[in-house]
């Protein structure tokens, strides 16, 4: 978790340097890539021997639960509703959940068509 802990602190830290702005995009970026990893690890397991269940499981509950992060989303989501930007809140909302699940998809698809 330590790992992806300061992964995401410094990916989020060196999108806010580039794009600023009052969108969470930092958290919405790290959020969709990590689903993305998760869905190329769950991929890996179920179609190969190369990572062992465990690893594998160590790796998305590990490393992706830490490099994700649910709190900052729902703050995120707090704080732009809290200023009144309810169709920022709506689109956000929308782009990390379906843009969450369709990462996860898109890994796994991706592996079961390699």
């Amino acid at each position: 978790g330590f790992a992806g802990t300061c992964c995401r602190l410094l990916a989020g830290r060196g999108w806010a340097s580039v794009y600023g702005g009052g969108f969470p995009t930092g958290t919405l970026l790290v959020n969709l890539a990590g689903c993305l990893l998760i869905g190329i690890l769950y991929g890996l397991l179920d179609r190969t021997s190369w990572l062992s269940q465990r690893e594998c499981l160590f790796l998305i509950t590990g490393l992706c639960g830490g490099f994700t992060t649910f709190s900052s989303f729902a703050d995120d989501v707090w704080s732009l509703g809290n200023r009144g930007d309810w169709i920022v809140c709506m689109l956000y909302l929308l782009a990390s959940v379906a843009g969450g699940v369709l990462m996860v998809w898109a890994g796994r698809f991706f592996l079961n068509r390699v």
